[in-house]
């Protein structure tokens, strides 16, 4: 269990890293859009990427992983 976390949290990292690391600059104008947005969209769409990731780990865990 611990180590599945341990996975996750590493590849979300890596992701991340990447995303800084290869486009600085998209990251800062997607930053000022989030901004632009009133806060129950912002909401909205962190429930949908919350929702989003628990399927994605769930088919992951029926695929086998």
């Amino acid at each position: 269990m611990i180590s599945t976390a341990l996975l996750a949290i590493g590849l979300v990292l890596i992701v991340e890293g990447l995303v800084y690391v290869l486009a600085p600059s998209l990251v800062e104008d997607l930053l000022a859009a989030l901004r632009a947005l009133p806060e129950g969209q912002r909401r909205t769409i962190g429930v949908v990427a919350l929702a989003l990731g628990f399927v994605f780990v769930a088919v992951a865990k029926s695929l086998g992983a």
